[in-house]
């Protein structure tokens, strides 16, 4: 069996009240400089726990700014605040695009390397500032990874990817993820699905990772339709907040592939929110995967709940037939045309789709610009 790494939070807290949990464990370490980023539709959830914090003494410097995916701009002009502020802590309590900012605030606060040293897989090597991720929704599962996903100047999504982006803590608290509208519920879900999913199905799938990528399948194909049509389905988002958590787990040791990979560009040219982008992509990727090696995929079928047919290949397909319905049961459209991409953009997408090879290479079948066209066609 090869050699395989597990980076995890120092300090893991999920279930309801771990956000107060969180405001202890931080007066406890005796941090008094916190640089939180925040979104502002979170101003009235975390004003007691803020208040809690300021009566121990801790000078909290609130930041609102990311509202979409970051850019490297973005992030440039919150850590020149960080640094004015002369934060000795950082706290992201967001989405996915405010937790990836915190953890590379924190990275680049007291860090030697420039931004440009820092890009890519395994280029950050240190980190001294301490962070702690809260996550609201429940999708990217970044409180628990060593990624950031950012747009560059050129509309590029690039990866910072190191072991020191992995957070000191992570607390999951399901109950800030209630407010959350269907929508976005919805495709973050399908996008935290859709991690599990490719790391199972992934050329370099581990048992270890097995273990939380079927798991994460079951729970979110299980639970995410409760929790769009009722938000306050206490049981329904904490099921769908621990296979988020699971579905980030996996994203250190094994990563996703080609789903993502034909996702980003999506974003790019039509500003498709990441989560709804793999939503499009993810039954057609998997027919397409399907014909390489169907067994994986016949173990998710059989865990989304198929019944077994009288072929690996059929009950496989009946696994995408469950998804696409999943898909549809919540309310995200299940096609490119749908979702306003014009047929005659997509060459361009298949040359960046091609691009993305740190995430290809980890798929079962190899993709060249010919199958991303097919795979796009499919699902248009």
């Amino acid at each position: 069996m090869k050699e395989i790494v597990i980076l995890n939070p120092n300090r893991v807290v999920f279930g309801e009240g771990s956000m107060q949990r969180f405001v202890s464990d931080f007066v406890e370490k005796g941090f008094k400089k916190m640089f939180l980023l925040s979104i502002a539709e979170l101003n009235n959830t975390l004003a007691p726990f803020i208040q809690q914090l300021q009566a121990h003494g801790v000078d909290v410097y609130v930041d609102e700014t990311i509202v979409g995916e970051p850019t490297f701009d973005d992030f440039d002009k919150i850590l020149l605040k960080a640094k004015d502020f002369d934060a000795d802590s950082v706290v992201g309590i967001g989405g996915g695009s405010v937790l990836d900012v915190a953890k590379l605030v924190a990275a680049q606060l007291k860090n030697s390397q420039t931004l440009e040293e820092v890009k890519g897989n395994g280029n950050l090597k240190e980190r001294q500032t301490y962070v702690a991720c809260i996550p609201t929704t429940s999708g990217t599962g970044s409180e628990v990874s060593p990624n950031a996903i950012f747009v560059n100047n050129q509309g590029e999504k690039v990866g910072v990817i190191s072991p020191y982006l992995v957070p000191d803590a992570a607390y999951i608290d399901p109950v800030l993820t209630v407010l959350l509208p269907k929508k976005i519920t919805a495709a973050t879900g399908i996008d935290a699905l859709t991690h599990c999913l490719e790391a199972y199905t992934n050329k370099f799938a581990h048992p270890f990772v097995d273990l939380y990528a079927l798991e994460g399948v079951r729970l979110i194909a299980k639970y995410l339709k409760r929790a769009c049509d009722d938000g306050t389905d206490l049981e329904a988002r904490t099921q769908v907040a621990l296979g988020s958590m699971y579905g980030g787990m996996c994203l250190g040791p094994v990563n996703t592939a080609a789903v993502h990979a034909l996702s980003y560009p999506l974003g790019v040219e039509y500003h498709i929110p990441h989560g709804l982008s793999n939503a499009l992509l993810l039954p057609y990727v998997m027919e397409y995967n399907i014909e390489a090696d169907c067994s994986k995929y016949e173990r998710i079928a059989e865990v989304l709940g198929a019944e077994r047919k009288a072929s690996s290949k059929e009950t496989a397909l009946e696994g995408v037939k469950i998804m696409k319905q999943l898909i549809i049961d919540c309310g995200l459209p299940l096609t490119l045309s749908e979702a306003g991409v014009k047929e005659e953009s997509i060459p361009q997408l298949a040359e960046g789709a091609v691009k993305v090879q740190r995430l290809l290479k980890n798929n079962i079948r190899e993709i060249a610009v010919d199958d991303a066209i097919a795979i796009y066609k499919a699902a248009f």
